[in-house]
């Protein structure tokens, strides 16, 4: 069985400056920066493995424009075109290229969706196919939502929980190339280029779970950030060992017990209901999706289910949880 603290090292899994395994990491791994007029001292904007670096380098110039690399530092400066959407298109062709070319395996999950990455004044350096954002190791957004409804103290009573109210916990579709069949919070989706946060909770709360749009925009509640830095696994799909640095923004919903979540776009294979002490349970069997887990984790803690006399590691949850990530975008100053 794994602990709290087990479920949010599986997240958020990239060393730390001080854990041992730092200098191995840092030592396969290439700084991948921005320079322009605007930044003509370069900017971290995301990590690459060796393998990606590589592959990067071996794209035609014609396509990818130059790179300038310092292999003393282990820094690589790419995609130096002078606008956005000049940038964006030599980054869409460079993914285009190594899917063509099947470089990556993370790339059959080709997705038609773009990610921004961000400039230090949270303007758009470029935008990156969802699926190869990984292989820049930028940092990449999403929205999730915990939904519950209440129970009556008789209803509590005859389910033993120590808790008032039952989450909508979700199972995956086994047929997802990411985490098929694992657990996950009732809504969750990437945040596409351009999109504001709460408009894309509306849309992947109807395209996920069929929630009425006037319920969500009128009852939601906004529950602040997580942020963590994950090395992916095999159960990712695609390659492992790059890095994922993830800001997710989160919500909570209260639902009415005549609002029921239904499948609708097929991510999903079932919802249950659950109490509490269930979800603990299916947490600890490791049976939920790492971002998940942290974020039901998030959850119990700012509703006084996981607190310091029932948690010894309560602390550093709270601090991997809210992980500093150096790296410009909207994470740096969202509450």
């Amino acid at each position: 069985m794994k602990s709290n603290l087990d479920l949010i090292k599986e997240c958020d899994s990239l060393p730390y400056p001080n854990d041992t395994e730092y200098d191995t990491f840092t030592a396969s791994f290439y700084t991948l920066t921005h320079t322009s007029e605007s930044y003509p001292i370069p900017i971290t904007i995301g990590q690459i493995p060796e393998f990606v670096f590589n592959a990067l380098a071996k794209v035609p110039i014609s396509i990818k424009g130059e790179l300038e690399v310092n292999r003393n530092t282990r820094t690589v400066s790419a995609f130096p075109q002078a606008t956005e959407p000049e940038r964006s298109a030599a980054v869409a062709a460079t993914c285009d290229y190594w899917r063509k070319n099947k470089t990556f395996k993370v790339l059959e999950g080709w997705r038609n969706e773009l990610y921004p990455v961000y400039g230090p004044k949270n303007e758009l350096l470029f935008n990156v196919e969802r699926s190869a954002s990984v292989l820049f190791g930028t940092v990449s957004y999403g929205v999730h939502m915990v939904c519950y409804t209440r129970m009556t103290e008789e209803e509590r009573v005859e389910s033993g929980s120590r808790s008032d109210f039952k989450l909508w916990v979700p199972r995956r579709s086994r047929t997802k190339q990411t985490y098929g069949g694992m657990l996950d919070n009732t809504v969750a989706g990437g945040i596409s280029s351009g999109e504001d946060p709460f408009e894309s909770l509306v849309r992947e709360a109807d395209e996920e779970a069929s929630l009425p749009e006037k319920l969500v925009r009128e009852n939601t509640k906004a529950a602040g950030i997580v942020t963590y830095s994950y090395l992916r696994d095999p159960r990712a799909g695609g390659e492992s060992g790059v890095v994922q640095p993830e800001s997710q923004y989160i919500y909570d919903l209260e639902l009415p017990k005549d609002v029921t979540p239904k499948i609708k776009d097929g991510e999903v294979e079932c919802f249950y209901l659950w109490t509490c002490e269930q979800v603990m349970q299916s947490l600890a069997k490791g049976e939920f999706k790492p971002n998940c887990a942290l974020v039901a984790i998030d959850f119990f803690i700012r509703h006084g289910i996981l607190t310091e006399e029932n948690e010894n590691d309560l602390e550093e949850i709270k601090r991997r949880c809210h992980r500093e990530i150096p790296l410009p975008g909207p994470h740096l100053t969202a509450k």
